[in-house]
């Protein structure tokens, strides 16, 4: 029976982070260090913490709680972050049939944005659009969002992205009509605007080619003509079954939107040396166990930390912010269901409650309410960052 590992133990355990970084530090993102330092550190004492005691004055109970991180790439903050989200959502989208459509790109271009992460922010609009062009000429307002993934199942770089759309909008007179996305018409609008957007850049001078491409097309007509051969071939654009709601979408999307890439529950082994976890083959729809190096699994992961900012989920039509307040009400009336009320922030204890069956902020000895005593400060993340060796090597932090 091999050991299981978690995320922090193949950081830490024999330095693999710190030699890592050590070696490719003149290459790697701030903002990869930024989240790498914020894992290590969480749930630490220097980073500040809560104190509470039961509303019993008989009882002696009392309670430490440290601060989490908050980094969408530690598995329990981004647990938090997660059912946040889903439940925000259930809350606001209309209960209406919504589909569910992947977009993706031929794997001779994802390095492309692997070098141009820039062009990364314009992927969600292009999709949303081949999505509201077909709206629009019907004088339909849809509703959709957009998740952008830049990972497959092994951690490869895959930038490809998931649409929800509803399956209908508003007409001109604000009554509900059904519309239906025919995958051909979405494929072909998605490669023109893909396309599109790359020959600009080409033309523009800020397109970054790798060497490879840089030498079999050295300028904007051999380049264009690249990617014409690229139009005229069939792209994955897969559109599935509606669902009644948009809950299934939204469960589905939010595990990987506010998650790391890959879960606890996938990896299976690390001695030191080789992580082995565990991803579902698309092709042969079987499981399998995918083996490699520390450093290698590093380097894999890394690569998907966002930009400082970016954000990975989109919304357009009727949940574009800019117009939303004024037409999601509409919708509602016009689908005959009622404003739902101001979602409440979600609390960490009453996530715990939901999905694990208990009150943390229950006294365990005599069953009464536990209270807010003391708030500590911690420390900064600068401060945090200047140990980012002692917490890499599981050593001592000194303020």
């Amino acid at each position: 029976m091999l050991p299981t590992a978690n995320l922090k133990h193949v950081l830490q355990t024999g330095g693999c982070w710190w030699n890592y970084y050590e070696k490719h530090k003149d290459s790697i993102r701030p903002v990869v260090v930024d989240n790498i330092v914020k894992m290590l550190s969480c749930g630490a004492h220097y980073r500040g913490s809560v104190f509470y005691t039961c509303s019993n004055k008989n009882c002696t109970h009392t309670k430490h709680v440290h601060f989490t991180c908050k980094s969408r790439f530690c598995p329990s903050c981004g647990k938090k972050a997660t059912s946040a989200w889903i439940q925000k959502q259930s809350n606001l989208l209309p209960q209406t049939p919504w589909q569910h459509i992947t977009f993706t790109m031929p794997s001779t271009l994802w390095r492309l944005f692997d070098l141009n992460r820039h062009l990364l922010n314009a992927l969600s609009g292009l999709a949303a659009k081949a999505l509201t062009s077909i709206a629009k000429a019907k004088q339909l307002l849809i509703g959709l969002f957009v998740a952008l993934h830049t990972f497959g199942r092994d951690l490869k770089w895959n930038p490809h992205l998931h649409v929800s759309t509803t399956t209908g909008g508003l007409d001109q007179h604000n009554v509900w009509k059904k519309l239906w996305f025919k995958k051909k018409a979405l494929m072909r609008a998605w490669k023109y605007n893909l396309l599109s957007l790359l020959r600009k850049h080409y033309k523009n001078g800020t397109l970054v080619l790798p060497e490879s491409l840089r030498q079999l097309y050295p300028d904007y007509a051999s380049f264009t003509q690249w990617l014409n051969r690229l139009f005229h071939k069939t792209w994955i654009v897969h559109c599935s079954k509606p669902s009644k709601s948009a809950y299934h979408n939204i469960n589905y999307l939010g595990r990987y939107i506010k998650r790391p890439p890959i879960a606890h529950s996938r990896l299976k082994h690390y001695d030191g040396n080789k992580v082995v976890f565990n991803f579902l083959n698309h092709k042969t729809k079987q499981h399998n166990d995918f083996h490699c190096s520390a450093q290698e699994f590093i380097r894999r992961f890394i690569q998907h930390f966002p930009e400082k900012g970016f954000r990975l989920i989109r919304y357009y039509g009727f949940l574009a912010n800019r117009i939303r307040s004024e037409k999601l009400p509409r919708v509602y009336t016009a689908l005959n269901q009622p404003q739902p009320a101001p979602s409440l922030p979600v609390r960490f204890n009453y996530l715990l409650k939901k999905e694990m069956g208990f009150d943390p902020l229950e006294c365990i000895l005599c069953k009464s309410r536990l209270k807010l005593a003391v708030i500590w400060v911690g420390k900064n993340h600068d401060q945090i960052k200047k140990q980012h060796k002692n917490l890499a090597l599981m050593r001592p932090c000194y303020f």
